[in-house]
């Protein structure tokens, strides 16, 4: 049998944390080749993903600039990694998700009629603003792509009737649920990786740790406000601390640390490296989010997360129960957490509903399907 030559492309930290799995798998399979391009759309946050994987780049675009345009940074995208492809000339070129990176990845296959596969495929929100613009992001994608890895039968079910190919669609589960079982072995073994929470774990000793992460563009602004007071007001309940890892954007910063620098039961923290977000998880009791992958990590560690957005493109959770959308109201949110703080029936009916996204062994089923060419 040929060895088969797969190109793997991603850039941002949700992406390497998803394509580890993948590269992991697919280097270790004789059957295939695998040549890593990462775009670094998100250096500093990618390269300690890279780094905990034990994954060195084939190819480095090295694009991040502060305050890039979209077109400016798709153009680039373009650009740096058809030179890749032209280079390389893969058999498959795989891309993950939604970003920017992604989705240049799959024209630039396209416009050299390279077949590309698509993990985590079919995710809609059926809103092209909402998440913005990574919505469109993926219908070009799901255009392009030959293989269509869908995490979930819902996300199947949104390709098959947009008209995709169905030979192509193949139901794989999530890879983020094998880099999360992957990371917590590691941890385990090596508890010195995510040892650095140890300090706000002693000061909140006793405390319920609310989880809070929050970034979307579509939020920037007053959403952003309501989510800082809606946080002010958790946080003084005596019982509950809060640790939010702050994302390094200033429209986010600047709004956080107007509302809540110097809270006694707040702590916020720099952009937490994989480990530590994985033991962030673990130590909570409930996340709150804006984050798509939060809403698939934090239920395989029986968590509850309430999605602070209007939509989701992972309505499975919500189905499920182990998620629940609650907008940027802030009496909402306020509501919603203090119902799973002080209704154990409430709490206990989304730690304990089954998580949609998959098994741990989404990466092997998707090298199975690259070697065989589906």
């Amino acid at each position: 049998m040929t060895e088969k030559t797969i190109l793997v492309v991603f850039g941002t930290r949700p992406e390497a944390i998803k394509m580890f799995p993948v590269v992991h798998a697919l280097a270790a399979d004789p059957r295939t080749r695998v040549v890593t391009c990462v775009s670094a759309q998100h250096r500093g946050m990618l390269d300690q993903v890279l780094e905990i994987a034990g994954i060195v780049p084939d190819f480095d675009l090295d694009l991040m600039k502060p305050d890039q345009t979209l077109d400016g940074l798709t153009a680039a995208l373009l650009t740096g990694l058809g030179k890749v492809m032209d280079q390389v000339n893969p058999d498959w070129v795989v891309v993950q998700g939604d970003t920017a990176t992604a989705m240049a990845g799959a024209l630039a296959a396209y416009y050299r009629k390279l077949p590309v596969a698509h993990v985590e495929a079919g995710l809609r929100s059926h809103n092209i603003y909402h998440p913005w613009p990574e919505e469109v992001n993926r219908k070009i994608i799901g255009t392009i792509a030959r293989l269509h890895f869908a995490p979930t039968d819902v996300s199947a079910a949104a390709l098959l009737a947009e008209n995709v190919d169905a030979k192509g669609v193949h139901v794989t589960g999530n890879t983020v649920i094998d880099a999360l079982q992957w990371v917590s072995a590691k941890i385990e073994a090596e508890p010195a990786l995510a040892s650095g929470l140890a300090e706000i774990e002693a000061r909140f000793a006793g405390k319920r740790v609310i989880g809070v992460t929050s970034h979307r563009r579509e939020n920037f602004g007053g959403g952003l406000e309501n989510i800082a007071e809606a946080v002010r007001q958790i946080a003084a309940r005596e019982d509950v601390a809060v640790v939010f890892p702050v994302h390094p954007n200033p429209n986010v910063r600047k709004v956080m640390d107007a509302a809540l620098n110097g809270l006694p039961n707040v702590a916020m923290i720099e952009p937490l490296d994989y480990p530590h977000f994985a033991r962030l998880l673990s130590v909570a009791e409930i996340m709150l989010t804006d984050s798509g992958g939060v809403q698939e990590e934090a239920p395989a560690l029986g968590k509850p997360v309430l999605v602070m957005r209007e939509t989701t493109e992972r309505p499975e959770g919500v189905t499920a129960g182990t998620a629940k959308l609650v907008g940027t109201d802030v009496d909402t949110i306020v509501t919603e957490i203090f119902t799973l703080l002080d209704d154990k029936a409430a709490y206990s009916a989304m730690a304990r509903a089954h998580n949609p996204f998959g098994d741990g062994q989404s990466a092997r089923r998707i090298v199975e399907l690259l070697a065989n060419d589906g």
